[in-house]
């Protein structure tokens, strides 16, 4: 049996409870499947600014980030990525540039891996079934490991490679681990940015279930990363360095944080980014489109989306 099928048989058991919550949805919706009253989407970076989003385009925007997450993931875990049948959908179909299986030395991470490439895939699925034929397709999408990849451009940014180097996020446990690091906390600020703009109690609460996996995903990353950062300091200050870079380009604020204590109040580790009350912290749409395509600018496309996502929401935010 192959690492696919693993994968496979891990997320059939997961469909009763997928199609359990799918009659949920169907009974709170009555005969709209998708709201389509508009909302006030300020973005932190441009307060001036408001944006009409339907709860469709919320939806379809994150979906775009779960494309990226699960190719990943499923490239590092299996050394494949996802069957064209999840891939179609509303918008210009994408294809994926590199991506190959990791040769994990230890079996946590190895499982770690495996694990997170399931439920991001379980993602993938859940989003696609909910939008229906408002489903976007997946776009082009770069997690190559090339020395004007993504994931060099970010990991050069971050100070990890020089000019003309390359990232390689399969090339090893740590690699991996720095390779996810780099976009997994994104997700968690996403969901709880866009919880805000969801009018529809029911796909706001499917929301907020997607926001606690990811954000038990980036707590595994930032536990093991700081775990092994302990016996090597510089896995962990390269951790850090990443979390600087994202910070360069969502506006002037300092709300990343690292995987190193960031005060006396967090002595030993910082495994938790949160706010002075204790909540975790969010970023708009525009945002996390700047770091996802590695530009701090308006932009509609780079980084890991070189022809930027499909959808409604394209742009970056001007910083």
């Amino acid at each position: 049996m192959t690492e696919s099928d693993t994968i496979l048989e891990a997320l059939d058991a997961r469909v009763q409870r997928r199609n359990d919550r799918r009659e949920f949805f169907s009974r709170a919706l009555g005969a709209t499947a998708l709201t389509t009253a508009g909302v006030a989407a300020l973005s932190r970076s441009e307060p001036a600014r408001a944006q009409a989003v339907t709860d469709a385009d919320i939806l379809n925007f994150a979906l775009n980030l779960e494309y990226l997450e699960a190719q990943f993931y499923s490239y590092a875990a299996t050394g494949e990525g996802l069957p064209q049948a999840m891939l179609g959908g509303t918008g210009t179909q994408g294809e994926v540039r590199g991506g190959r299986r990791v040769a994990f030395q230890d079996p946590v991470v190895a499982q770690y891996a495996r694990e997170i490439a399931v439920d991001e895939r379980a993602h993938v699925a859940f989003l696609r079934n909910q939008l229906g034929t408002s489903a976007v397709a997946q776009p082009a999408v770069d997690v190559s490991a090339t020395p004007t990849s993504a994931f060099s451009n970010a990991a050069r940014a971050a100070g990890l490679i020089g000019t003309g180097e390359t990232f390689d996020p399969y090339a090893n446990d740590e690699n991996f681990l720095l390779g996810a690091f780099i976009f997994e906390d994104v997700g968690v600020s996403a969901y709880k940015g866009a919880a805000a703009l969801i009018t529809n109690k029911a796909y706001l609460e499917a929301a907020a279930g997607i926001l606690a996996v990811e954000a038990y995903h980036a707590a595994i990353l930032r536990t093991t990363l700081y775990s092994k950062g302990v016996e090597t300091p510089m896995l962990r200050s390269s951790a850090d360095a990443i979390s600087n870079a994202r910070d360069s380009l969502d506006g002037a604020d300092d709300r990343d944080q690292g995987i190193s204590p960031t005060s006396g109040d967090r002595p030993v580790s910082n495994i938790a980014p949160l706010d002075a009350d204790g909540l975790a912290f969010g970023r708009s749409t525009g945002q996390v489109l700047n770091i996802v395509y590695l530009n701090n600018a308006a932009a509609t496309m780079g980084g890991f989306f070189p022809a930027g996502v499909n959808g409604t929401i394209r742009s970056s935010a001007a910083n």
